[in-house]
C-alpha cells in the first residue's frame, strides 16, 4: 500500500474502479443523476470489450469475411465462375499490419467517444493503477505522483482476465486473445486450445485468413452451452473450411514449437507457429486490494445482491467480477442499477433473460431456455423450428444453405415464450427482439400477430411462431 508523504489525497461520492463499459457507464449515468464520480483505470478507458475484446475481435472477424468472399470470387482456370456472377482475376492480398491498424483506428474512435462522455458526465478520471487500503480508500500511482482517494460510496467493475493452463503459461508464442488481436504477421499454423465462443470466433477469422487452424477441445463437442442443433452448422463450417477438430481430446505439454495432446490415448504432436489458449476467463480480483476491502466471496466471484451491494456497506460491484454471464451488455445493465440505487431509487436487477452471441460461422444466438432447458425447468415445452433455407432474405444473402434456422421455445401450457435461439448469417441482430420478447412476457400469440418486415431475417420468429401453433405458412 502506497504511504509516500506529500500524496494528493481526494475526496469523493463515489469512486468507480475499472474503465471498462460497467465503469463508464456507471460513472455517466452517476453524473445524469447528479453524483460527484471519479473513475480509476490504469488502462485505455473502454475495458476488455471495447480496447481488446468485443469490438477488435469483431473488426478482424469483419475484415476475415471481406477476404474470404473475394478469394472465393478468383476466376480460376477450368473452374465454374462464382455464382452470383463477380469473379476476380487475381487473389486478393492481405496487409496484416495495415488490417490490424484499421481495427486499431475503431478502437480509437470508440475510446475517444467514451472519453468525452465522461467529460460531459463531469467524471474526474484518474489514470493509474489503484489500490485499496480498507473498503473506501484508494491509493493511486499516476504518472504525477501518488494520489488517496477517499470515498463514500464505491463501485468495483475491474473486469475479467484470459485464464492460462498452469501446465501451459501465456507467453512467447503461446497468446491469449489480447495477443491474437494484435498480430502484425499471420501465422502458418495456428493451434487453439478451447472450442468455445472465443476460440472458434477467432479460430475461424484466422482461417479465413488463409491460416491453417486445429482446434484442440477436451469435451467431446463444439460450444457446450448451446445444443446440438444449433452447433451444427458451425461445425459444419469448420469441417467444409479446412479447421481441424480434435475433441475429447487434452492438452498435455508445449515445447519446441510443438503441442502435445493426449486424444483417447493416442498422443498427437501438432506443431504451431503460435498457440492460442482459449479455455475461458476469470474475474479480476487480485493487484487492487480486494483482499483489504472486507466483501465476501462466493466461488471466486464478489458475492452480491440484486441491488449490486457487496456484503460492505457502501460497496458495489458489477459486470464481470460478480458472476456470469461475463458479457459487456451484463454489465451495463448492472452499472445502471447500482448508481440508482446509490441515488436512492427502488431498482433490482432481475432480467428475465440476457441475450448471447457467438460471432462464429454462422452466428449463434440465444436468450432464454434451450428446449432441454426448459423441459428441465418443469415447464413442459413445445418447441417449433423455421429453416432460413425457405426464407426470401437468407436466400437473397447466399445464407440459405448453411442450416441456419430461428427457434421458439414456449410453455405448452399458457404459450408464453420462455426460449428463442437462431443460427444463421447475421443473426445476431436478432438478439434484441428475442431478449424484449421473453422480457415483457410475450406468448407464442403475440409473435405470430406481430406483422414482421418483408424481406428481413425476423421473418423467421413469425415464422417459427404459427409453426410451433399449428398455422405454417411457408413450410
Amino acid at each position: 500500500m502506497p504511504t509516500e508523504t506529500g500524496a494528493e489525497t481526494l475526496t469523493t461520492r463515489l469512486l468507480i474502479l475499472g474503465g471498462g463499459p460497467g465503469g463508464y457507464v456507471a460513472a455517466i449515468r452517476a453524473g445524469q443523476l447528479g453524483i460527484d464520480s471519479m473513475l480509476v483505470e490504469g488502462d485505455r478507458l473502454g475495458g476488455t470489450c471495447l480496447i481488446r475484446g468485443c469490438i477488435p475481435s469483431k473488426a478482424l472477424i469483419h475484415v476475415a469475411s471481406k477476404f474470404e468472399g473475394m478469394a472465393h470470387a478468383v476466376a480460376r482456370e477450368g473452374k465454374e465462375g462464382a455464382k452470383d456472377g463477380i469473379s476476380l482475376k487475381a487473389a486478393p492480398v492481405l496487409d496484416m499490419a495495415a488490417t490490424v491498424a484499421w481495427k486499431e483506428s475503431v478502437v480509437d474512435k470508440l475510446n475517444g467517444g467514451v472519453t468525452a462522455l465522461l467529460k460531459r458526465a463531469k467524471t474526474r478520471v484518474i489514470a493509474g493503477w489503484g489500490r485499496f487500503s480498507d473498503a473506501k480508500t484508494c491509493h493511486v500511482e499516476t504518472k504525477d505522483g501518488p494520489v488517496t482517494i477517499k470515498a463514500e460510496t464505491v463501485i468495483l467493475a475491474a473486469g475479467s482476465v484470459a485464464s492460462a493452463l498452469p501446465h501451459i503459461p501465456f507467453g512467447g508464442d503461446v497468446i491469449s486473445s489480447t495477443e491474437a488481436l494484435a498480430l502484425s504477421e499471420l501465422p502458418k499454423r495456428l493451434v487453439v486450445i478451447g472450442a468455445g465462443y472465443i476460440g472458434l470466433e477467432l479460430g475461424s477469422a484466422f482461417r479465413k485468413f488463409g491460416c491453417e487452424v486445429t482446434v484442440v477441445e477436451m469435451l467431446d463437442r463444439i460450444l457446450p452451452l448451446y445444443d446440438e442443433p444449433l452447433t451444427k452448422p458451425v461445425k459444419a463450417w469448420l469441417e467444409k473450411a479446412g479447421v481441424t477438430l480434435h475433441l475429447a481430446a487434452k492438452a498435455v505439454a508445449w515445447a519446441n514449437g510443438e503441442l502435445v495432446v493426449d486424444k483417447a490415448g493416442e498422443i498427437l504432436r501438432l506443431p504451431a507457429d503460435k498457440l492460442l489458449v482459449t479455455v475461458g476467463r476469470r474475474p479480476n480480483t487480485e493487484g487492487w486490494g480486494l483482499e483489504e476491502m472486507g466483501v465476501d466471496l462466493a466461488g471466486g466471484f464478489v458475492k452480491v445482491n440484486d441491488r449490486m451491494q457487496t456484503s460492505m456497506s457502501g460497496v458495489y460491484a458489477i459486470g464481470d467480477l460478480v458472476g456470469e454471464p461475463m458479457l459487456e451488455h451484463k454489465a451495463a445493465a448492472q452499472a445502471h442499477v447500482a448508481v440508482e440505487v446509490i441515488a436512492g431509487q427502488n431498482r433490482r436487477f432481475d432480467p428475465a433473460t440476457i441475450a448471447a452471441v457467438c460471432f462464429t460461422e454462422p452466428e449463434i444466438v440465444s436468450a432464454g431456455l434451450l428446449p432441454k432447458e426448459a423441459e428441465a425447468a418443469g415447464h413442459d415445452p413445445v418447441s417449433a423450428v423455421f429453416p432460413f433455407q425457405a426464407n426470401g432474405r437468407a436466400l437473397s444473402m447466399e445464407a440459405g444453405d448453411t442450416g441456419g434456422f430461428v427457434r421458439v421455445v414456449a410453455r405448452k401450457s399458457d404459450h408464453r415464450v420462455v426460449g428463442l435461439q437462431a443460427v444463421g448469417a447475421h443473426v445476431s441482430e436478432l438478439s434484441g427482439e428475442f431478449a424484449m420478447s421473453i422480457e415483457m412476457g410475450a406468448r407464442l400469440e403475440d409473435l405470430a400477430g406481430t406483422i414482421h418486415v418483408h424481406p428481413t431475417l425476423s421473418e423467421a420468429v413469425h415464422e417459427a411462431a404459427l409453426r410451433a401453433l399449428g398455422h405454417a405458412i411457408h413450410i
